[in-house]
């Protein structure tokens, strides 16, 4: 049975249970110092200084409208971002580059028509900040551009529109794809990279001071960069899988030269998992060797591998991309990589591992490449799982160079101060802390909005929280 975090109660039986795991999570002594590592500044090499080590992770909340604005609920998290106190926002959420890109019907759009209530929503994410802070100086607000690739859904909630970039034997039944369906074509994704350049233009116009490129968790980017059986221009050498996102950046770099740029990119992969017989996770048993990932080994696929990240981060630093945040996996076939909880979501799975093992796997690998590209400033993930010990790894990690920041992702959801409160010293509210009941995610997998329905009463109250309660334990009928 995997025992929970919030019955560890000391730091000794912490240190004690993850060395029974097998597993290294780097944990401080004591409190938090207000004047630690958390607490320095950063700066990126055009001298834009970022105040603190505390980022948070863009969260959709599938809650803008139909044609791609951000409505008061959307406003709403992106205040709670402003007031967190953390001063790298990476993106606030994933902002699809065309509408038939977009992972829901609710997804925000840029473009022209768009821009303004764009540049407004960033605003009021400032003014919180400002309000509550005073100053707003060394706030750096980012916003990711997207496209869903195989995981579209650009239409309706329950209906998949999938871009397939290559054929994976499991994934494509998963999404109602088969052999014929069609792959889109070399000319469609050069076309695709206009538009992500031409969404970097317009974000910078909105007032945002860097664009992610996202690579990661299954979506377009990251498939492109696993299609090893791809032909064409976009497919089969490490060259050719990285085109899109080399395209892009240089496009951004000639068209916006004072915009920075970040990537998320998930740096490993496994197999996808499906839930066995007991409902606890299983790898899906696949042909060898397996060459429909990237990051991952071909000939034990459960196993990540860093050495392709290792080429990743060198073409990075190379195009002069500053700002790299590391993920793993996907939440659509391998969450407890991506995203290690105890509760899965509704269509999840039983953790096949401890959590911790999985916050440890991500620690581990960001701080290899990390220490191998110290000039890149380099944000962690999957912290939240850790709870009332997250200040303690994440003071750790800081402190010893494994990552220049500590993204926060689900936590703020449910305790959007806790970078203030630990920056400043206060206990941490417990009450608030996430326990990673995947409610969140749920939410949207059952076509609601997404938000922390246990601990925020916003969403609690809501229409949708006697909604969700319905849907996860049904009233039987006769």
């Amino acid at each position: 049975m995997i025992r929970r975090v919030a019955t560890l109660r000391t730091l000794a039986e912490v240190r004690e249970h993850v060395a029974g795991l097998g597993v290294t999570i780097p944990l401080s002594e004591g409190a938090v110092a207000r004047d630690g590592a958390l607490a320095a500044a950063a700066v990126l090499p055009d001298g834009a200084r970022i105040g603190n080590r505390f980022c948070i992770q863009p969260m959709e909340g599938w809650d803008g409208t139909v044609d791609g604005f951000p409505t008061e609920r959307t406003e709403r998290r992106w205040s709670r971002f402003g007031r967190s106190g953390a001063k790298l926002i990476w993106g606030g959420e994933a902002v699809a580059v065309v509408p038939e890109g977009r992972a829901n019907p609710n997804q925000l759009l840029i473009g022209e028509t768009q821009l303004p209530a764009l540049r407004r929503l960033r605003e009021a994410l400032v003014q919180a900040h400002e309000s509550r802070f005073g100053s707003a100086d060394d706030l750096l607000v980012g916003l990711q551009l997207t496209h869903s690739g195989r995981y579209a859904r650009p239409q309706a909630k329950d209906r998949l529109e999938p871009a397939l970039v290559f054929h994976h034997p499991v994934l494509d039944p998963r999404v109602g794809a088969g052999p014929d369906t069609p792959l889109l074509g070399d000319d469609a994704i050069d076309t695709l990279a206009i538009r992500f350049v031409e969404a970097a233009r317009l974000a910078a116009r909105a007032g945002f001071g860097f664009v992610d490129v996202k690579h990661c968790h299954g979506y377009l980017g990251h498939e492109l960069l696993g299609a090893h059986d791809r032909s064409g221009r976009f497919g089969g050498s490490f060259e050719n899988r990285t085109r899109f996102l080399r395209t892009i950046v240089e496009g951004i770099r000639a068209e916006v030269p004072g915009l920075q740029i970040g990537v998320r990119v998930s740096a490993f992969d496994t197999v996808p998992y499906r839930a066995g017989a007991n409902g606890v996770g299983e790898p899906e048993p696949v042909a060898l060797p397996y060459s429909w990932g990237f990051g991952v080994d071909e000939d034990e696929p459960t196993r990540p591998r860093l050495d392709e990240g290792t080429r990743l981060f060198e073409l990075l630093q190379s195009l002069g991309v500053a700002l790299v945040n590391i993920t793993a996996g996907s939440p659509y076939y391998n969450p407890h990589v991506q995203r290690p909880a105890l509760f899965p979501p509704s269509d999840g799975y039983l953790p096949p591992e401890d959590p911790l093992v999985g916050v440890a796997r991500q620690i581990e690998a960001t701080a290899i490449l990390k220490r191998r590209f110290p000039s890149l400033l380099v944000v962690g993930s999957a912290y939240s799982y850790l709870q009332e010990w997250l200040p303690a790894a994440a003071e750790a990690v800081v402190a010893e160079g494994g990552a220049d920041f500590v993204g926060l992702g689900r936590m703020v959801l449910s305790y959007p101060e806790l970078p203030a409160d630990v920056l400043a010293g206060q206990p941490l509210q417990r009450r608030l802390l996430c326990r990673t009941f995947s409610d969140c995610t749920t939410a949207p997998r059952k076509g609601l909005v997404s938000g922390c329905y246990p601990l925020d009463p916003y969403y609690r109250d809501s229409a949708e929280g006697p909604a969700l309660a319905a849907l996860k334990h049904p009233v039987a009928r006769s």
